[in-house]
């Protein structure tokens, strides 16, 4: 085995929803697709023993996996089962027993945050976190200074190379697309900056509510539950330089240094909406002003981007389910053909989920005599059913040492940057109907002639 690889993998939360729905399936693959072979120690206080941990794997990835018995039967094999309370030190005792001649374990927090002090002091003081690796899940934090008492936490008993903070956004297929199609094109490079770029859009739409959240959504609210992490990670994506370099920082170093530049919002770059019927949910305060939908209007303060105006809007009980980004160029700097209509501006498009499509949007000429034109769109599209799910992505990574996928701290505190003006009730909260693309207000962010582009469905016939 590789030096770097990490010879144990434990996971905090083993009985918790996230292990149900994520890891125990992530765990199948790793030992189908990557020969994992190390124990993998579930830890938690549920009054458990293994056989029961096990059952639960089996249920876990028969639900919401693909079952295979020959990987299922490895995996049940390499499962061990540590059941205590995270404040106290003899689960950690137990723990650092059951590693027995581990020394490299990577410890996986899939727990809230609040818990993060509790665990990694534990791990500490019991010897476990020596030459250890630890991965967190996101919230990083509700705003910026509780991402630094957060990282202050981490950083007192790991060093930064060895903290993996996982935003599962950054292990889908599509989003990594991304870099590859801008960076592996060369066409696209001259095109790519504020001389021909008009505006660029990203929208996150879901066409479901809260689905018996509601107590969680009163505590994160759109703009920290999507916008900070997953959708500012996108738009790094779209606006960072070219990588210098093959290290795994070489990617991080060229987002952190795109999201420091992105100026702070104020209450005019941002409107909120809240769905009808949300204050109906279970969990939710009868008055609460939680957004379920936002859209900002960002700018980054860079040669590539100034005055370039960047949206970015997520938003529940939408028409559809989609993840769609639009990059607008401006249009001819002269009109050579006399149209009454000059159609749209020319457009890439880039559909991150539930399909991965990549469309140019152009003007071509139409049929007959006259020199008048129609927009079309150009499609590529593209959906593997064996593509690589992103937590067994990610996992694999951190096991590896590998942090390119991982966001780093730096990275979150200019995220949080950005939003700390607007959390909160700083702006009011626009009551919206369901089916619908938000509140009408959202229109007021846009600068003309840029209007809303709303992604549709189907992308292409079937």
């Amino acid at each position: 085995m590789d030096a770097t690889y990490s010879d144990a993998l434990v996971f905090f939360g083993a009985t918790g929803d996230l292990a149900y729905k994520q890891i125990f399936p992530a765990l199948q693959a790793l030992v189908q697709r990557h020969n994992l072979t190390i124990p993998v120690v579930g830890v938690a206080k549920a009054g458990f023993n293994l056989d029961q941990l096990k059952a639960r794997a089996r249920d876990s990835i028969t639900t919401h996996g693909s079952l295979n018995e020959a990987a299922f039967a490895k995996l049940s094999a390499l499962l061990q089962y540590v059941d205590g309370d995270y404040r106290d030190p003899a689960t950690f005792t137990q723990l650092r027993q059951v590693l027995g001649n581990a020394q490299r374990p990577l410890h996986y927090l899939a727990i809230q945050p609040s818990m993060f002090a509790s665990v990694v002091e534990g791990l500490a003081k019991s010897g476990s976190a020596k030459n250890a690796r630890v991965v967190v899940e996101k919230p990083f934090g509700r705003d910026l200074a509780s991402a630094r008492t957060l990282h202050a936490i981490l950083d007192e008993f790991f060093p930064e190379d060895a903290i993996f903070r996982i935003d599962h956004f950054l292990g889908k297929e599509p989003v990594q697309n991304i870099l590859y199609t801008r960076f592996a094109n060369r066409f696209l490079e001259p095109l790519w900056n504020r001389t021909h770029v008009r505006s660029v859009q990203v929208t996150m739409a879901e066409n479901f509510g809260v689905q018996g959240r509601g107590r969680f959504y009163e505590e994160a609210g759109a703009v920290r539950d999507v916008i900070q992490n997953h959708l500012f990670q996108v738009l790094a994506c779209l606006a960072m330089d070219p990588p210098t370099g093959e290290q795994s920082d070489a990617i991080r170093d060229e987002k952190a240094r795109i999201l420091k530049a992105v100026r702070p919002l104020t209450p005019q770059d941002i409107v909120r909406g809240q769905f009808k019927g949300y204050k109906q949910q279970e969990g939710v305060a009868p008055n609460s002003h939680v957004e379920t939908y936002a859209a900002i209007r960002l700018f980054i303060d860079t040669w590539r981007w100034a005055g370039v105006p960047f949206y970015i809007r997520a938003g529940k009980t939408m028409p559809i389910t989609a993840t769609e980004v639009n990059v607008t160029f401006k249009r001819p700097p002269f009109e050579v053909f006399d149209e009454e209509d000059h159609g749209s501006p020319n457009r890439l498009r880039l559909r991150l989920s539930p399909e991965v499509v990549i469309g140019l949007c152009m003007r071509v000429k139409r049929p007959g005599e006259q020199m008048d034109g129609e927009d079309v769109e150009l499609i590529a599209k593209h959906q593997r059913a064996d593509e690589m799910a992103p937590y067994e992505r990610l996992l694999a990574d951190a096991l590896r040492g590998d942090h390119s996928l991982f966001a780093r701290e730096d990275q979150i505190e200019a995220q949080w940057r950005i939003v700390d003006p607007v959390l909160g009730d700083v702006t009011p909260v626009h009551e919206y109907e369901q089916n619908t693309w938000g509140p009408p207000e959202a229109a007021s962010l846009m600068q003309a002639p840029d209007g809303w582009l709303n992604p549709q469905s189907p992308t292409i016939p079937a």
